[in-house]
Formats: C-alpha cells, structure tokens, sequence
C-alpha cells in the first residue's frame, strides 16, 4: 500500500486536544494525551451523553458498511475523518463482505496517519492520506484516491461524527455532496454529527468545544437534513443512531477507561444531544 509521506513527531501536537485522540479514548483507545483527557471530562461535565453517543456511532458504522456491502454490494468506500483505528475498521467490515472491496481512509491529523500507515503497510486495497474534509476537489485530485476508487463505478462516501466540526463558513453542504456528485448513480453518502433539539443549548456545546480548539457547530436536526435535499435516505431515514437498524448481536466495542465508566448509559436519562445521522442514495 502506498501511504503519504511520513510524519514527523514534531507535527503532532502535543498542547492542545484533538477530535480523533479524545473519540478514540471513548471507544476505549490508549492513544491520546492528558491534554485530550481533560478537554473530554470538561465537556463531560455539562454533556455526559457524549460517551454513549461516540460509542453509538462506531456501532453504526458496522452496521452501515455492513448494509453497503452486503446488501448493496458497496466495494469502494471513502472514509472522510476517519479518526484512530479501532476495532471493525472500515475497510475490515466491507472486506468481510465483500473481499476485494477498496477503502481510502482521509484525516489531518498526523497521529491518524501514522496508525493508519502501521496498520495498513501490507494492504494494497487500501490506504490512508493526509487531507482536510473541507477541501473536497483537493481530496478527488489525490494519486492514492485515483488509484483506488472508480468513479465510474458506485461508492459509499462516509462523514461518521464529523460534521459538527464543519462550520457554516465551510459550505457543510458542498463538503458533504461533492464526491456523491461527482460519483455514478446508485452512490452512498453515509453520514453523522452530534445534533441537539434545544439550539440555547446546542450554542453552548459549540461554544465550549471551539474555545478549545476544535472547530464545532452542534446542529438540530432540520439543519443537517436541509443540506442532503435531493438524496434518497434509506430506511429508516435520518434518525437517532441508536434507532438506525439495531442489532444486539454486532461485535461488540472495547472497554472504555475507567475514568469514563461512570457515564456509560447517561442517553437512558438525559439526551439534550444526541448523535443523528443515516445512509443516503443517490439516485
């Protein structure tokens, strides 16, 4: 597999919280920093949803790279923000169903890529690159996307707790839809983001995440189905995930640290946020 170039450890950065290393830490990930374990129980303390929630949407990505797959007989996937490698990666659930499937794996984070690159260094169907979500003509453009993805063929485009770090300034919509637009028909854009029905309290959440450093706009949920007009939502459509085809049968996730265990099942009594999100086709 050819990867991007090397990272250096000096480009990691150390002093302020990253997206990737705070979800993996709810997933039960060891690669993160007490920067990020701080940032995570500071946001805790007003949201104690988010563990529940980060959790629910890894379990959604089995479940929908397994309908994609499976069903639809998906075998080119991009995942958009794809974050630290886990258990059930996408490429390891397409690929148990369909065996030649191709995967491109996208971040900015350098800590992803190096990951990405230990875990993928012997897989020539699929690869990692370093690339901004929001620059979506930049990422069509890569070598590596080219020499993996058909655009001529169908493909599933994944955005999987990502859209909440795009901004309205960012053009949400256009990020969202440019591959999709760009693919053949019977593509997938398969997305997700954190959504809260109260928008008081929904500013407050953005407020507090972006102070720190991530960029953030927590959305309701009109907001986000306002930009995929035009894109058939499979069944159930756009719901909470946690109601997006349930299978209590699925692989089930890793541990979390124990300083996070005292917020597992905080959605049974409070969910002012909630992660939302679904498969849709293009027609």
């Amino acid at each position: 597999m050819a990867n991007d170039q090397g990272v250096e450890k000096n480009s990691i950065p150390f002093d302020v919280p990253t997206s990737a290393r705070a979800y993996g830490w709810m997933l039960g990930g060891k690669d993160n920093y007490e920067v990020d374990r701080k940032f995570l129980l500071s946001t805790l303390a007003d949201f104690p949803e988010c563990v529940d929630i980060a959790r629910q949407n890894r379990e959604f990505l089995y479940r929908a790279v397994r309908y994609l797959a499976q069903e639809q007989g998906i075998r080119q996937f991009i995942d958009m923000g794809c974050g630290l490698p886990t258990d059930n990666n996408v490429h390891q659930v397409a690929q148990r169903f369909q065996p030649d499937a191709k995967v491109v794996y996208v971040d900015i984070d350098p800590i992803v890529l190096a990951h990405g690159q230990a875990l993928l260094a012997d897989d020539a169907s699929t690869t990692v690159i370093t690339g901004d979500m929001r620059n979506q003509q930049t990422i069509l453009g890569h070598p590596e996307v080219n020499r993996l993805i058909d655009f001529k063929e169908p493909v599933a485009v994944l955005f999987l707790s990502v859209v909440h770090h795009l901004a309205d300034v960012d053009d949400p919509r256009s990020v969202l839809r440019t591959v999709v637009d760009n693919a053949a028909p019977g593509s997938y854009l398969c997305l997700s983001q954190v959504v809260c029905d109260d928008p008081v309290a929904g500013a407050a959440m953005s407020a507090h995440i972006s102070g720190l450093g991530i960029p953030w706009q927590t959305r309701t949920p009109g907001e986000l189905d306002a930009l995929l007009d035009g894109l058939e939502p499979v069944e159930p459509g756009l719901v909470n995930l946690a109601d997006w085809r349930p299978d209590p049968d699925q692989p089930a996730l890793a541990p979390v640290h124990p300083a996070l265990a005292p917020y597992l099942g905080a959605t049974s009594s409070t969910q002012r946020v909630y992660e939302y999100g679904g498969v849709l086709r293009k027609a």
